[in-house]
């Protein structure tokens, strides 16, 4: 598992951990500099944050002095994490964040995102060895004020800081190429009082590193990268790891009893606890290429599936129904392709996203009972694509997502497909509705303005957000890398609290 099993390992072991070789995801935590007073950092296991202590004359001119937690890096690859410097503070230069570095030496090139006590927040840099700092305004850098994201990513040879505050979309402040720092580097937190007499605190959390591949790059053909199931808290913004696979894991369920989540891996079906724990395969038959359209209904009885046939058009995606237990499944469409998103309210009927017509290269959604009986259009789009259509708790409509207004939006109707109305409308390409169980919000996934509207692809920089389902603006509740298999199926936790979701990541060496 390499890396991706460090923090899997770590979370066996005690809930405090400080200054006993790897620190959660990171390899070591270091005092870089020879800081009068030593720092530290702890990792709690329980919650996946980390506090740290540093003392430190400053981040200046041509040598520094701080507290490092740092993991080797290579390639391209993004850091982001919640930050908080803790207390009044003694100096206002105080600071805290995210810093790439070419290594341990006082004087070593680095990339640094930087939040000061005094709310400064920017992208800092010494651009070689031994060189002086570059100052903000230098370059594409840009001033702004009390963050408490933070993201840093580099692409090639040009380093991007993002920022942004809870609840908001992040923002680019900060841009540079001109920084001598070699393809293997180390990438951390850091903290640093900026007073050699005195010891600051801070603590991070959300803490994520995620090796990424080209924007070129096809989830199908070029490679599969890891995966983390994760689960957050959708009111707090929390988020924890529960499970971390080398392979592709995709669209988890949350189980009707709220102990076990449900996901799918190589064409297969998996429960695991929500702790975390080994996943145990369920029993589906003969249908073992599964993709991840798969639906719990409301009853908590049943299992919808979408597995794939061998010689039907498009791929042969055929909707079935099982036991949630597990057994034998029983055709729904004889049709291809069908990708089931949705169980009526009273189990009767499942909607789906299907191609019907050649003539029409359209993907519409459909209605169709599980007992027999005709399918049904409830939209009627002759170019595009609707999709992810799912009942809402209450039955009144079907939530869903279409691009037929230019850009990838969420909609409703009602369950007979009348009364159509978009509920966004934003830049963004939002996708997959889920509708908590209390009826109360909106979960979606939503993609950058430079992916094709009828495309949800693997591995891209996206959000995770919220919106009433009552009417309001969306916010956002995770930044993450993803994309394809990240939230496909609803996902809620029964008690409407928590989502179920996978990110992704390629390996370090």
């Amino acid at each position: 598992m390499r890396y991706l099993a460090i923090a899997a390992i770590l979370l066996c072991y005690t809930p405090l951990m400080a200054q006993s070789g790897a620190i959660g995801i990171f390899q070591r935590n270091t005092d870089i500099g020879n800081p009068a007073i030593k720092g530290s950092v702890t990792w709690n296991s329980k919650d996946q944050s980390y506090n740290l202590k540093g003392g430190g004359y400053n981040i200046w001119f041509n040598r520094d002095e701080f507290q490092y937690a740092w993991r080797k890096v290579n390639g391209d690859f993004i850091l982001t994490a919640h930050v908080k410097l803790l207390g009044t503070g003694t100096d206002p230069h105080r600071k805290i964040g995210w810093m790439v570095r070419a290594g341990e030496q006082e004087d070593a090139a680095h990339m640094s995102a930087v939040v000061h006590g005094d709310g400064l927040t920017v992208l800092q840099w010494r651009p070689a060895k031994g060189a002086s700092m570059r100052d903000p305004q230098d370059q594409r850098a840009t001033i702004k004020k009390h963050a408490t994201i933070l993201q840093l990513e580099r692409t090639g040879k040009t380093f991007i800081m993002r920022m942004a505050n809870p609840g908001e979309p992040l923002q680019e402040v900060g841009r540079t190429d001109s920084i001598d720092m070699p393809d293997e580097a180390l990438a951390g937190l850091f903290i640093c009082s900026h007073n050699a007499n005195v010891l600051e605190e801070g603590m991070a959390w959300n803490v994520r590193i995620e090796k990424t591949v080209p924007d070129t790059h096809n989830g199908y053909r070029d490679g599969i990268l890891a995966s983390r199931l994760e689960l957050l808290n959708v009111f707090d913004g929390k988020r924890t790891i529960i499970h971390e696979d080398d392979g592709r894991l995709e669209a988890p369920n949350w189980m009707p009893d709220g102990k076990k989540l449900l996901f799918n891996k190589g064409g297969s079906l998996y429960t695991i606890p929500i702790e975390g724990g080994t996943p145990e395969k369920l029993n589906t038959g003969f249908a073992n290429r599964n993709n991840n359209d798969h639906v719990i209904s409301f009853d908590g009885k049943k299992l919808g599936i979408s597995h794939h046939r061998d010689g039907m058009s498009g791929g042969g995606s055929t909707v079935y129904y099982l036991p949630l237990t597990g057994g034998e499944p029983i055709l729904v469409t004889d049709s291809t392709p069908s990708y089931l998103h949705g169980w009526s309210v009273d189990g009767k009927d499942m909607v789906y996203t299907a191609l019907r017509s050649s003539k029409s290269p359209a993907y519409n959604i459909y209605k169709k009972p599980i007992n027999g009986g005709p399918e049904v259009a409830l939209t009627t789009n002759r170019t595009g694509l609707a999709d992810g259509p799912e009942y809402s708790p209450d039955g009144k409509y079907i939530y869903y997502n279409a691009n037929q207004s230019g850009t990838m939006q969420l909609w409703r109707m009602k369950t007979d497909g009348s009364a159509q109305e978009q509920i966004t409308f934003d830049e963004y390409n939002n996708w997959f509705p889920h509708i908590s169980p209390d009826n109360k919000w909106i979960v979606f996934l939503s993609f950058p303005t430079t992916i094709n509207t009828d495309d949800h692809p693997f591995y891209k920089r996206v959000m995770l957000r919220l919106m009433p389902v009552s009417g309001g603006a969306p916010k956002v509740i995770a930044y993450l890398y993803g994309g394809q298999g990240t939230i496909n199926t609803p996902s809620w936790s029964p008690d409407s609290k928590r989502i179920a979701f996978i990110s992704n990541t390629g390996l370090f060496k």
